[in-house]
């Protein structure tokens, strides 16, 4: 992989993919609505609305592999996650196909599934329970995918990421907790791999507490080494939950699962 396309760089996510990554490439082309102002000598910046089907298809050109965080990151309006987690979903796989990129790693989220309870041990082929309207846009980005695998042989990773932050934040992040560097691991493996498929991945690192079962993507070879057990005596995560019946407690997308509908 000569040159990768990181879509939402600018976004935290992006921010420490791109340190940690510094050199896995020859070249990094940088893409976010917001401006890039620190690209390295190999790092490339081209600013993209990913509604605009003309700019993505020059974003795409040139590239030999796309890592997708692009688009609106939590629960939005629907005017807005129209255009940046479907449109600009679409318009990135359209771009793919034309310009012949085999390989795709798809940010979603775990709130595709957000509406299981906790109890509820899940898989990849568990049913799709989507918490928001993000959650329902990045449902379709899974199916997607695999249309675009099924009919134009497109490999993608539909990566269900958990809670990607320093450290868990909540006690509901000691499940669902991925380390940045588990997150990187993940991502170079999905790179490297022979074949990947088009297989659902749930982006947690190797918690005690678990909803989510990666066994059918055991044939990947990545293993998580982080643990979120290691902040367990933390004091503000002592405190139990005061209502098990609190949507919040209840399912799996937490305050996703509770939040109201946003009017556009």
């Amino acid at each position: 992989m000569k040159r990768i396309l990181l879509t939402g760089a600018a976004g935290n996510l992006g921010k420490f993919i791109r340190v940690k990554l510094a050199g896995w490439t020859d070249v990094m082309r940088l893409s976010d609505l917001n401006d890039i102002n620190d690209a390295t000598d190999n790092e490339e910046v081209k600013c993209c609305d990913l509604g605009d089907k003309e700019m993505v298809m020059k974003l795409v050109e040139g590239c030999d592999g796309i890592i997708h965080l692009g688009g609106v990151s939590t629960e939005s309006t629907f005017d807005s996650i129209l255009n940046g987690n479907i449109v600009g979903t679409y318009n990135l796989y359209e771009a793919a196909r034309k310009h012949g990129i085999k390989r795709i790693f798809f940010a979603s989220s775990n709130h595709t599934i957000g509406f299981h309870e906790r109890e509820t041990q899940l898989d990849a082929d568990s049913t799709m329970r989507p918490d928001s309207l993000y959650g329902v846009s990045k449902c379709y980005g899974e199916m997607l995918a695999s249309l675009y695998h099924d009919k134009y042989g497109i490999e993608t990773a539909r990566v269900r990421i958990g809670s990607c932050f320093e450290k868990p934040l909540d006690r509901r992040m000691l499940a669902t907790w991925l380390s940045a560097d588990d997150f990187v691991s993940l991502i170079v493996r999905v790179f490297e791999c022979d074949r990947l498929g088009c297989p659902v991945i749930y982006g947690a690192s190797a918690n005690k507490e678990r909803w989510w079962d990666n066994q059918k993507v055991r044939y990947l070879g990545w293993e998580p080494k982080d643990s979120s057990a290691n902040f367990i005596d933390e004091p503000y995560l002592a405190q139990r939950a005061g209502n098990a019946s609190d949507p919040v407690v209840r399912y799996q997308g937490g305050g996703f699962a509770s939040a109201g509908h946003f009017e556009d």
